[in-house]
């Protein structure tokens, strides 16, 4: 395994560690006979019993990182994201007057360090490092107020795009394939709670070389505002996740690319990059 500028799994810096005191650190993982759910302390992984979403309890049954496989943190019934929420991606286009929400599916979703598929007549398959949302209880018309009661706690992801299929002379009518392929939505490896999700330093590696790098307090509809105009027309479930959107620039992967999200206080998203049918 390629050795990642953040650290490799199981040594994970003790920086990632350095959250509020009533954070809390959920994963869901496999140990080769089936998932459970865990809490991840500095001295390994705490299966629990239940989920984090309702009722839960700690058991004796202790995990070392490198002896599981990291999953998606949790299994949503939908996955929302929005588009254009960093000024420093608009590139000139004009800033939103209201959360610019779109879907992706949740067959798009890949785990932690399993590679991200690309699709054979992809062309330019770009990566977006994202913040990501994840409800905690089920939430329906919800002022902006209270939005973040309902948030379990936060997580990585990687909105992979397509922009020719997206925006180019092939773009479909809606962007069911330029952003919901397969593999298309890395998501993972942790569930923070207790965290402020206005000020977390966000940055993208490809290959270990810095590609992204600013702030959450950048973004321009902010988690409670944006669950909070989500809530008006959706009912949010419980696992269900919004995607909040990517800095800056962002460029195409390649066959082979490595990519790596960090979140402050969260952790880090690795995944490798295969072309469809490819070693």
């Amino acid at each position: 395994m390629p050795i990642s500028p953040f650290g490799v799994r199981g040594l994970i810096p003790d920086t990632l560690f350095c959250m509020p005191a009533r954070s809390i650190k959920f994963v869901r993982f496999s140990t080769g006979i089936g998932s459970s759910y865990g809490i991840w302390h500095k001295e390994g992984i705490q299966a629990i019993g239940g989920t984090p979403f309702r009722d839960w309890r700690p058991t004796e049954e202790w995990y070392q990182p490198d002896d599981v496989d990291f999953l998606v943190p949790c299994q949503p019934t939908k996955i929302l994201a929005i588009g254009r929420n960093f000024k420093s991606h608009l590139h000139g286009r004009p800033q939103p007057e209201v959360p610019e929400f779109f879907y992706k599916p949740p067959s798009a979703l890949q785990h932690p360090d399993k590679p991200v598929i690309l699709p054979l007549d992809a062309e330019e398959p770009h990566f977006e490092g994202e913040m990501v949302l994840v409800i905690g209880e089920r939430c329906r018309n919800v002022s902006e107020w209270v939005a973040l009661d309902y948030m379990l706690g936060i997580t990585i992801g990687n909105d992979i795009s397509d922009r020719m299929w997206q925006r180019g002379e092939k773009k479909d009518l809606q962007w069911w394939r330029a952003k919901g392929c397969d593999t298309f939505s890395p998501c993972g490896p942790a569930i923070v709670t207790g965290l402020d999700p206005t000020r977390l330093l966000l940055e993208t590696r490809v290959n270990g070389e810095l590609k992204q790098s600013e702030s959450t307090a950048d973004l321009i509809f902010s988690a409670a505002r944006s669950i909070a105009f989500a809530s008006r027309y959706l009912t949010l479930e419980p696992g269900d996740l919004i995607y909040t959107g990517t800095p800056g620039n962002t460029e195409p992967l390649r066959h082979d690319d490595v990519v790596e999200v960090f979140l402050e206080n969260v952790g880090v998203l690795r995944n490798p990059v295969k072309l469809d049918g490819a070693e």
